[in-house]
């Protein structure tokens, strides 16, 4: 039975990709693997596949009796149900560790780098495999997507150096107009539903013992959601009601660089806490903020502690 690549939840285009390649990798390593998602993939990482001529692939959410590679995410709530039930044979990541844990001995590649993907370009070079043109297509667009183009805080210089060296090979000539074709059919709202846009980027957390929830829509232009932020406050609102203590919504401007943030929580004093300044009302203006990962997630982490 082939082993089993899967991202976490709510996908995006790093963990789309990194399944596709993490799972052509172990394949050419001697090692028979598919990859897997835990649900319908967004606009953007639609565009990238169809761009390099992929499927999207098989939506799988139990991990019972499989053997499983996780990529871009070691978090519990954030993986496969009965997680514990199936084999974690390695993890390929660029977050800080979670919760999942092994009886065993596994194979792990965890850098402190912008995207999965460049840590899968060193996994290719140091295993001496060849990057499939296509699949250097999609890591590619994986890196530009999760450094948002290079302007994150999360984007390091090893990023920047696997974007030149995977656009070489999928003969990518203008890096940024790819970048920001696909930030454009990522910022595309109109037609999809409150929750739909909630969920197109969003994971939960155990922030001491507290469920929070963290979306993020990333726009080129902010004003684009202005017709949409009182179905998303509602929606958030909802997701909150749901067993969670709080449901942060991150509306990024990727032009500005800057994010408003929408808030739905039991305690909004967590808000100043975690960025030192008061919301006004149900929202909060983060000027250089673009990241969840790194300027979002563990400052709230730290409030839920204090």
């Amino acid at each position: 039975m082939a082993i089993v690549v899967v991202g976490h939840k709510n996908p995006d285009t790093d963990t789309i990709a990194s399944a596709i390649a993490v799972a052509d990798l172990w394949t050419k390593r001697g090692m028979e693997a598919k990859p897997i998602a835990q649900g319908e993939i967004a606009p953007e990482s639609a565009f990238v596949l169809e761009k390099f001529g992929f499927s999207a692939p098989e939506v799988v959410t139990d991990a019972t009796d499989k053997q499983i590679i996780l990529v871009d995410h070691t978090d519990l709530s954030q993986s496969m149900d009965n997680l514990e039930k199936g084999e974690i044979v390695a993890v390929v990541d660029h977050h800080k560790l979670g919760d999942v844990t092994t009886p065993n001995p596994l194979e792990m590649w965890v850098w402190p780098v912008g995207c999965t993907g460049t840590v899968i370009k060193a996994m290719y070079d140091f295993y001496g495999v060849e990057v499939p043109k296509n699949i250097a297509g999609i890591l590619l667009c994986a890196i530009l997507s999760d450094t948002v183009m290079f302007k994150s805080v999360t984007c390091t210089d090893a990023d920047k150096k696997a974007v030149d060296e995977l656009a070489k090979i999928a003969g990518v000539a203008d890096v940024m107009a790819l970048g920001m074709e696909m930030f454009k059919v990522k910022s595309a709202v109109d037609g999809a539903s409150a929750n739909e846009l909630v969920f197109r980027d969003y994971k939960d957390f155990d922030m001491s013992g507290n469920k929070v929830g963290i979306g993020q829509l990333e726009v080129v232009d902010l004003s684009m959601l202005d017709s949409h932020k009182e179905g998303l406050q509602a929606e958030i609102e909802k997701v909150k009601a749901d067993g969670r203590h709080s449901v942060f919504l991150l509306l990024t401007d990727i032009m500005k660089e800057g994010s408003e943030m929408l808030i739905a929580s039991d305690d909004v004093s967590v808000v100043e806490k975690a960025f030192g300044k008061a919301p006004e009302g149900k929202s909060i203006w983060l000027e250089g903020v673009m990241s969840r990962k790194k300027q979002v997630a563990p400052n709230f982490i730290k409030a839920f502690e204090g």
